[in-house]
């Protein structure tokens, strides 16, 4: 397992963020947990998120924190996640507390179970006790992920709103002690 620890999006990481943006839009990746990193052509209108995400979504914006999963040996930039600070009818129905991804290059090297290790730690910091994932049923990876940090499935959904291939959502909760 790679070690990794969280940081804030910061300069130094420019070049990693943006090549990882280039990966996931080439290979038709889904970028959860990434603040719309979609959505941008360049790093700086990234790292205004905040800002860009309230007027996007208006009254619907929920503050969140953003880091970055850093191996720790050398700096690579391993996955993107994102801290939803409360959640929303919509979040609560679809998308939870927690949204991350992993570069395919550092997948099935628990990265993903470490990430979400440290993002319980994150959500202790607000005083979070227990928080909310979810995954698309067929992504089977991330379900184990979510098991191996303690995640019960309290039930699964319908994916009305288009977010996964296999039209059902899982939705799990983790007790953060």
């Amino acid at each position: 397992m790679n070690r990794l620890r969280l940081i804030r999006p910061d300069a130094a990481h420019e070049a990693q963020v943006m090549d990882y943006r280039r990966v996931f839009l080439e290979n038709g990746e889904y970028f959860a947990g990434c603040a719309g990193l979609e959505d941008v052509e360049n790093y700086a209108e990234w790292l205004d998120f905040e800002n860009r995400l309230s007027k996007k979504y208006g009254d619907g914006y929920i503050p969140s924190t953003v880091f970055l999963a850093v191996r720790t040996e050398d700096e690579t930039l391993a996955g993107i996640l994102e801290i939803r600070h409360r959640l929303t009818p919509f979040l609560l129905r679809y998308g939870g507390h927690i949204g991350y991804s992993v570069l395919p290059s550092q997948r099935r090297r628990g990265c993903a179970t470490e990430m979400i290790r440290l993002a319980l730690e994150e959500c202790r910091k607000l005083d979070l006790d227990r928080v909310l994932l979810t995954c698309d049923k067929a992504n089977v990876a991330s379900a184990r992920t979510i098991a191996a940090n303690g995640g019960v499935l309290e039930n699964e959904i319908e994916d009305d709103v288009g977010m996964g291939r296999s039209g059902t959502i899982q939705r799990y909760w983790i007790a953060v002690e």
